[in-house]
């Protein structure tokens, strides 16, 4: 089986990663936009421009938001200390709802923890383990997925399935409403537990030269009732994709 490269956007897609196409050279630069629909009552779907910067070595590997150090490496098992730059957040100025604009700030953060990937005949595994390592949530995120890859000649497509456990700090922090949030604003006060968050997701790639590639990825999140059940939130479900252009040299 061809090697399967999947980087992280982090939280933006929101644990999941863009595809990239089998890498034969070590490193690739290119343009990609990304969508993360919001979750929130009033909040705004983002756009967001990110670069595509994908190195590999041996020892050390970077894709876009995410990078990490190889503990183990080889044909068919992966395992690396990882850090991925968190783009999830809520920002109060951006809502349209007047209650909504008196909660606080839940700002971005960047998140460590372990990847593995197991590449085989019948497919792909991947997991990560990540904790906030800035003190913004003090949360703790797991996520496994299971991928299996289609090759058509210069076009291949990976559909997915998987699950995300957020632990209560994690829920807390960007569903929760403290007391005086309540108190300030009438919302009512709301104290998540941990989750699980199902998805599935797809990826494609399509090799335009032997160096210029392209590639697409969506992932549909169902919320979970922790989740749903908060009063800041008002969708039951969650759309992110992205799309990119890149040149390996």
């Amino acid at each position: 089986m061809n090697r399967f490269k999947i980087s992280a956007l982090a939280l933006l897609l929101p644990l999941g990663g863009t595809v990239q196409a089998e890498q034969t050279s070590p490193l690739t630069l290119g343009a990609s936009i990304a969508y993360a629909q919001s979750p929130y009552k009033g909040g705004q779907d983002r756009y967001l421009p990110l670069p595509v910067i994908n190195y590999e070595s041996d020892s050390f590997w970077l894709r876009t938001l995410q990078g990490g150090y190889y503990l183990w490496k080889d044909q068919q098992d992966q395992l690396s200390v990882t850090l991925v730059g968190s783009a999830q957040r809520y920002d109060p100025d951006d809502n349209d709802l007047g209650a909504m604009k008196g909660l606080d700030e839940r700002r971005m953060t960047l998140l460590a923890g372990l990847e593995y990937r197991h590449l085989a005949d019948w497919g792909i595994v991947r997991t990560n383990l990540l904790g906030d390592v800035l003190g913004k949530s003090d949360g703790i995120i797991w996520d496994l997925t299971y991928l299996y890859r289609f090759d058509f000649g210069k076009f291949s497509l990976a559909p997915g399935i998987g699950a995300t456990w957020t632990s209560a700090n994690q829920n807390r922090y960007y569903y929760g409403v403290s007391g005086h949030e309540a108190a300030r604003t009438g919302i009512r006060r709301y104290q998540p537990d941990d989750s699980w968050s199902p998805y599935l997701e797809l990826s494609a790639n399509y090799r335009l030269t032997e160096r210029w590639n392209t590639s697409i990825y969506a992932r549909y999140t169902r919320l979970a009732d922790e989740i749903n059940d908060s009063p800041m939130v008002d969708k039951n479900s969650q759309l992110t994709t992205w799309a990119g252009i890149s040149y390996s040299f």
